[in-house]
């Protein structure tokens, strides 16, 4: 399987700024309904997780694994190891920048999340992004579009907004801030 492209992920959200983040099996189900080319896997363990990125696959999109959230893969390199080998995950996101780093010696997209919970994590975002060097960057959560523009100017990468996304203002001030997309669980906004 090729590797997501940078390229790729900025044509998509291009097409829909809006990503579908997959909780659990109902949200699957109604992943064909997104107008969205990317889907992120949110839910699995190891011994779902290669079935439900088939799935999304079927389905037309690209799926993303969120590792850390997989049920019984560890915060360890051998995780991204296990991803790449198993599954036909288009990429992955984590909050871990060993993971980031990982998935980018196996060739994978990758894309760090952080969640924005004070000043220090914000004091920190732009020498872990250097360090692990990730596709694409994207913060929580996605209501705070002045911290956002800061952030944009602040690291040279592509970046998304998600978390507690409650209604298309909350979208359309996350893109007027400059980011690129916004990840959502919320339904009733997936689409473009």
């Amino acid at each position: 399987m090729e590797r997501l492209t940078k390229d790729e992920f900025l044509l998509a959200t291009e097409k829909c700024p809006v990503i579908p983040e997959i909780k659990n099996d109902e949200w699957l189900e109604a992943l064909p309904d997104s107008d969205s080319d990317l889907a992120y896997i949110l839910y699995g363990d190891i011994c779902s997780i290669a079935d439900i990125v088939t799935r999304v696959r079927e389905m037309g999109k690209l799926p993303i694994v969120h590792v850390d959230l997989i049920v019984g893969l560890s915060a360890k390199e051998i995780s991204v190891d296990f991803i790449k080998k198993y599954t036909k995950a288009a990429g992955i996101i984590s909050m871990k920048p060993a993971l980031i780093k990982r998935a980018n010696e196996l060739g994978m997209f990758t894309i760090q999340r952080f969640y924005m919970i004070d000043g220090l994590t914000y004091a920190n975002v732009a020498k872990n992004v250097k360090t692990s060097n990730p596709d694409v960057v994207e913060f929580m959560p996605a209501g705070l579009s002045k911290l956002i523009r800061y952030l944009v100017e602040l690291i040279d990468k592509p970046i998304v907004a998600s978390g507690l996304t409650q209604d298309q203002e909350d979208i359309i001030h996350a893109l007027k801030a400059g980011a690129l997309a916004i990840a959502t669980t919320n339904r009733g906004l997936w689409n473009c």
